[in-house]
C-alpha cells in the first residue's frame, strides 16, 4: 500500500507538471516522440514478431499509470485510460510491424536489422511508418494521461501487430485483434487511426468520407483441359488458350461493367503457371491475382462478373475452371464513416489549421484498419511527412529501400488523435 501510495504521488506530479492545452503538450513531448520513433526505425520487427517493440511500449504505457493489456493477437498491446466519468470509449490505433526491405538511407537511425520471412534471411525496415505511428500515439498517450480530467469516458489505446499481413500459415492483424475482443470489454463506441505519408506535406492532415481505401479480395483460377503433343493440338483442349481468352474478358469487368465515374475498381491477374515443356499444351493452368474495390455495390458486381466469366468461357472451350476468391486474406473497404467525418471535420480545421485540411482521393491500396470499421464507426486520415522544399514527384513512395518521412510530420499526429478523442467525447 506504501508503494502505491507513493507512485500515485509520484504520478500525480507528474501530471501536474504536463498541465496544458493540447497544443502545448504535444510541443513538450515532440521530442520525446522523435526519439521513440527513431529507436522503433532503428529495431524493426517483422509481422507477428514485434516482440521488443510491444515490450518497450508495455513498459511505458505502465509507467503512465494505464491499465495494460499483453500478448492480444500476437503481441499486440492495449491500454485503457479511464476518466472516472461516464461518457463514451473512444479507441485509438496504431500499427507495430515493419516490412522485409532492406533500407538505403544515409541515417543516423538507419535499420542494419535482419529477420526471418517464410524461411528466408531478410532485411528489416520500417518502410511504411509504422515507426511513426507507435510513436504518435505514444506521445498522444503522454497527452491525454495529462489532460484526464477534461475526459469524459474512456480511452483505449491499440497497438496492433501484422497490419501487413500475417505470415504464410498465421492469423494475424486488426481481423484478428477484433476476434480476440479488442473492441469489448469496455465496448469501444468509435476508433481513430492516423496513418504518415511520404508525398503529403508536413503539417497537412488528408480526409475522405466513405470509401477511402480499397477492399482486397485476391483470387485463383484453375483451368483444367486436356494433356496432348503440342503438333496436334486438335487432340487438346487447351487450357493456355483457354486461360488467355479469360485474363482478356477480366479486363472487360472494369473497363465495361463497373460504373467507373462512380465506383473504382481493379481486376489485375498477377500470376499465370502452365506447362513445362515448349512441345506439350499441358493439362492444367493456374492464374492467380487481385481484385479492388471502393464500395460494396462495385465489390458484389466483380464477384458475380467474375464467376460468370470463369464459367461460361471454359464452358466455350470445352475445359472446366474453378474460381476460388477470396484466395487467402480478404480485407473490407476501409470506409469512413460519413457522419462521423462531418462530426469531426471542424477538428481537422481546428488542428491542422485553414489550407492544411485537404480531401484526399480514393486510393486502391488497402489497410486492415477496416476491421475494426466493419464494427464500429471509425475514421482513418493520411498525416503529412513529406519535407516541404521536397518536390511530390521526388519524394520516396512506401514499402521501398529509401522510403522516408521527417520526425516534423508526427507532431500534428499527436494532436489530431488527442483533439479527436477529447472533441468526441465533448460532442457525446
Amino acid at each position: 500500500m506504501q508503494y502505491q501510495g507513493l507512485f500515485a504521488l509520484s504520478l500525480l506530479a507528474s501530471n501536474l507538471a504536463w498541465a496544458g492545452s493540447v497544443e502545448e503538450l504535444a510541443d513538450k513531448v515532440q521530442p520525446q516522440v522523435v526519439e521513440w520513433r527513431h529507436h522503433f526505425h532503428q529495431h524493426p520487427e517483422l509481422s507477428n514478431r514485434e516482440f521488443q517493440t510491444a515490450a518497450y511500449v508495455a513498459k511505458y504505457l505502465k509507467g503512465l499509470g494505464l491499465e495494460v493489456q499483453t500478448g492480444v493477437a500476437k503481441t499486440g498491446v492495449v491500454a485503457v485510460l479511464d476518466s472516472g466519468k461516464p461518457g463514451p470509449v473512444v479507441a485509438l490505433r496504431a500499427d507495430m510491424d515493419a516490412l522485409p526491405v532492406k533500407e538505403v538511407n544515409n541515417l543516423p537511425y538507419r535499420s542494419e536489422v535482419t529477420g526471418e520471412y517464410n524461411g528466408e534471411t531478410v532485411p528489416v525496415m520500417h518502410a511504411c511508418g509504422h515507426d511513426t505511428h507507435i510513436a504518435m500515439l505514444m506521445g498522444a498517450a503522454k497527452v491525454l494521461v495529462a489532460m484526464k480530467g477534461e475526459l469524459k469516458g474512456k480511452v483505449k489505446f491499440i497497438f496492433q501487430p501484422a497490419e501487413e499481413g500475417a505470415p504464410v500459415g498465421e492469423e494475424g492483424g486488426a481481423k484478428l485483434m477484433v476476434k480476440e475482443g479488442v473492441l469489448k470489454n469496455p465496448d469501444v463506441d468509435v476508433v481513430f487511426g492516423l496513418h504518415i505519408n511520404s508525398q503529403t506535406d508536413i503539417g497537412t492532415v488528408k480526409y475522405r468520407a466513405g470509401g477511402v481505401m480499397a477492399a482486397v479480395d485476391p483470387f485463383k483460377i484453375e483451368v483444367h483441359g486436356k494433356q496432348s503433343h503440342g503438333a496436334y493440338p486438335w487432340m487438346s483442349v487447351d487450357p493456355v488458350v483457354t486461360s488467355a481468352q479469360l485474363v482478356m474478358a477480366l479486363q472487360t469487368i472494369v473497363s465495361r461493367e463497373v460504373k467507373v465515374i462512380d465506383n473504382g475498381a481493379v481486376v489485375s491477374v498477377g500470376m499465370i503457371k502452365g506447362g513445362n515443356r515448349t512441345n506439350i499444351i499441358p493439362a492444367e493452368v493456374d492464374l492467380a491475382g487481385t481484385v479492388r474495390t471502393l464500395n460494396p455495390k462495385a465489390r458484389e458486381l466483380v464477384y458475380e462478373a467474375m464467376a460468370r466469366k470463369v464459367k461460361g468461357i471454359a464452358d466455350s472451350m470445352g475445359a472446366t475452371a474453378t474460381l476460388t476468391m477470396p484466395y487467402g486474406d480478404s480485407y473490407p473497404i476501409t470506409y469512413n464513416d460519413p457522419a462521423l467525418m462531418a462530426k469531426m471535420l471542424p477538428t481537422l480545421s481546428r488542428t491542422a489549421g485553414e489550407g492544411h485540411v485537404k480531401e484526399a482521393q480514393a486510393v486502391t491500396g488497402a489497410e486492415d484498419f477496416s476491421f475494426y470499421q466493419e464494427k464500429v464507426p471509425g475514421l482513418f486520415l493520411f498525416v503529412g511527412g513529406k519535407p516541404l522544399d521536397v518536390p511530390e514527384d521526388k519524394a520516396p513512395s512506401h514499402h521501398t529501400p529509401d522510403f522516408y518521412v521527417d520526425d516534423a510530420g508526427m507532431e500534428l499526429g499527436v494532436k489530431l488523435l488527442s483533439n479527436l478523442t477529447l472533441d468526441y467525447m465533448q460532442k457525446s
